[in-house]
């Protein structure tokens, strides 16, 4: 084979998608500045947030930081342009990236060269990245994570807005992102066919269903937490368990108790008292849809992944030795009556919201959602300085100059004038500082409230 065809085949490898793959991506530690790049899906979504409250709850001592580095609208070559403004500037000692939504198009793929209009873009897409490549090769001390992008559903019948075959050419671009990982020794995991296979499956049911938007695009909050689950399954996190508890009833005795603490045991004219403290708290599934356009919440991510609970969030109680039904109660809160056979089997706490740990919990999540509240007003900040003003040789200059174009630029363009409130405020260095002042207060406050607390744990007899 000589040196132009065997060039030829090897970039023709990198085109297919990717194989089947060990997706291990090693877990965070303590200390650790994770930086979360790409585009609109990291910008707007929670995928990040939801890993980050996972580590809150889970291994809370172990403080860390996650950083939203996305931006709506960019493709690699924009990710190349802000590298050093906007991410390496965060000081990150990991770095995850993801695009190619943006990068292979859209309205083409339903013009009469679709073909070659995809092949184009993603050959454009690599260039760029060989770029990207090349600085993130040059860190020191910095993990890098390839991550496959969320799919684009060409599948669904909800409505016939479809751009014909537009996920074929993303795969493509994931399948260089993949190489690239195997030659730099990085880490990467693929969002993209694991949820096409849930697409598939639930289409077969329902034609209709998707697992991303209405838009094809931007997955709901559900989709984040899928990918959440993705990622943290990637990391090893699947079997691990909020706790593991068994009790002898009758013999009084501690059978098991993994990730935990449990004493006092006592059997007293048949009520079963007990100390609990866990090492970790359950995750909190959040009820309420957040985020601009978001029509489901979190907590749906157990209709298509119903086995989060038994995987990732399994606080489990199991009581032998016992007859008959009884009333389990955690701090004097009533938390459910159960037969002895119930017990026997076991339990999982975590799917008891009113439980006094997961609504400990449920602070935490509370003030992980407002700190993402916050950090999305420096997102659309970036979108104004790097995806605006950069072009325009007016990067961070906030002066004068830059409102007469920003003022100009909004006449014309809506997602300029949609962030005149964020504009007006954030062009202060002040108000920005005491943003961030903000989210650290947050972050602090978050580490302060998540250690688990001592529970007595009752069980009594239903007479």
């Amino acid at each position: 084979m000589n040196i132009m065809k065997h060039a030829l085949v090897a970039f023709a490898a990198l085109l297919l998608p990717t194989t089947a793959r060990s997706q291990q991506v090693e877990p965070f530690k303590a200390g650790d500045r994770v930086a979360w790049v790409g585009n609109s899906i990291t910008d707007g979504g929670h995928y990040h947030s939801y890993v980050w409250l996972y580590y809150m709850t889970r291994l809370p001592m172990q403080p860390m930081w996650m950083m939203n580095c996305g931006i709506g609208g960019d493709t690699a070559e924009n990710i190349l342009a802000r590298l050093d403004g906007d991410v390496f500037a965060k000081n990150p000692n990991v770095v995850t990236l993801t695009f190619g939504m943006n990068d292979s198009g859209y309205f083409e793929y339903n013009g009469d060269d679709a073909e070659a209009f995809g092949n184009r873009q993603v050959a454009k897409s690599r260039d760029s990245f060989l770029k990207i490549e090349k600085r993130l090769k040059g860190l020191t001390d910095t993990r890098i994570v390839m991550i496959g992008t969320s799919p684009y559903d060409q599948t669904s019948t909800f409505n016939d807005n479809v751009f014909k075959n537009k996920n074929d050419y993303m795969r493509k671009i994931i399948a260089f992102q993949d190489s690239a990982a195997r030659q730099n020794g990085w880490e990467m995991i693929d969002f993209n066919e694991p949820m096409l296979d849930i697409n598939a499956r639930e289409q077969a049911k329902n034609p209709d269903f998707t697992i991303v938007g209405n838009d094809r695009v931007h997955p709901d909050n559900d989709g984040h937490m899928v990918m959440a689950y993705l990622f943290l399954k990637a990391q090893g996190m699947a079997g691990k368990k909020v706790a593991d508890v068994e009790i002898n009833a009758k013999g009084q005795k501690v059978v098991k108790s993994d990730n935990c603490t449990v004493t006092d045991v006592k059997n007293l004219r048949g009520e079963v008292t007990f100390d609990y403290l866990a090492d970790a708290l359950p995750y909190p599934l959040d009820t309420i849809a957040h985020g601009w356009g978001m029509k489901r919440p979190q907590a749906d991510v157990v209709k298509v992944v119903p086995e989060f609970m038994s995987e990732m969030n399994d606080e489990h109680l199991k009581v032998t030795g016992l007859k008959g039904s009884y009333r389990l109660s955690i701090d004097d809160v009533l938390i459910d009556t159960l037969t002895a056979s119930e017990l026997a089997e076991g339990v999982n706490l975590a799917t008891y919201r009113h439980s006094p740990q997961y609504q400990q919990a449920c602070a935490i999540m509370a003030l992980n959602e407002e700190r993402w509240e916050i950090e999305r007003r420096f997102r659309d900040y970036a979108w104004l300085q790097y995806d605006f003003f950069m072009p325009r040789g007016l990067l961070e200059a906030n002066n004068e100059k830059a409102a007469e174009v920003f003022r100009e630029g909004e006449k014309a363009d809506g997602w300029v004038r949609a962030r005149r409130e964020i504009y007006d405020k954030m062009i202060h260095p002040e108000v920005r500082e005491m943003y961030n002042r903000q989210m650290e207060m947050m972050v602090r406050k978050i580490y302060e409230i998540n250690k688990p607390l001592l529970r007595h744990v009752v069980l009594t007899p239903v007479k």
